[in-house]
């Protein structure tokens, strides 16, 4: 009679952390921060049709890292939660607090119930009329929530990227300042070297501060670059 094969809880999760962290180190990083004008977010993304930053609601944002087809979803399920909040309550009562806690719970049920753990990490942020009233929430693949201060950078090289953008980062700075340091960060490669990215290849979009309702926008890079030239 063969002897049943067992393999304790413990080394179940461990292992599926790891698949899932190998999994978003081999995404291109995404960077988040505060500016005077709002939140900035930057990425390395050639494509044109799959957008890796994106809005949810009038003053929350998306951004992610991992697998395309399943940070797709929560970005999908975060519009329903929003609009469905929305609409029963009030505009008003659609909170990026609520938000992350949703994606917290989803994350941590996929994590330790499915076969498979999603391949993801997420920032989602919401703008306030000041900058010290920003938030900025980063989610890991086990549903992990943690509040970010000012900046943060997930994806690929994250630790190196985020201590470019920790180094870098002031308070007040302009939107073009932000996205001169991101592109930065996102240059930066852990072999000391760095590899120049096309600002026609940088997807930046900013929750902007000065707009009343829908402040999401996506940004010409270059033009906020001037002319690419940094």
């Amino acid at each position: 009679m063969s002897m049943p094969f067992y393999v304790s809880p413990e080394q179940v999760m461990k292992d599926r952390a790891d698949y899932a962290r190998k999994g978003v180190a081999r995404g291109r990083a995404v960077v988040a921060m505060t500016c005077a004008d709002g939140i900035v977010f930057a990425t390395h993304n050639p494509s044109r049709a799959l957008h890796k930053i994106s809005e949810i609601y009038d003053r929350i944002a998306f951004a992610a890292v991992g697998k395309y087809h399943e940070f797709e979803s929560l970005r999908v399920a975060g519009i329903r939660y929003a609009d469905l909040r929305g609409y029963a309550y009030d505009r008003a009562d659609v909170s990026v607090r609520g938000l992350a806690n949703s994606y917290a719970q989803t994350l941590g049920s996929i994590f330790t119930a499915e076969a498979k753990p999603y391949e993801v990490e997420l920032v989602v942020a919401e703008v306030a009329p000041r900058p010290e009233g920003d938030q900025l929430y980063r989610l890991s693949f086990d549903g992990t929530l943690v509040e970010e201060t000012h900046h943060v950078v997930i994806g690929g090289q994250a630790e190196s990227r985020q201590q470019i953008v920790t180094d870098g980062w002031r308070p007040g700075m302009s939107l073009a300042g932000a996205l001169r340091l991101a592109l930065t960060a996102l240059e930066h490669r852990e072999d000391s070297a760095t590899a120049s990215i096309d600002p026609g290849q940088l997807e930046a979009a900013v929750l902007d501060r000065g707009r009343t309702r829908r402040a999401f926008r996506r940004l010409a890079a270059a033009h906020e670059l001037g002319g690419g030239h940094v």
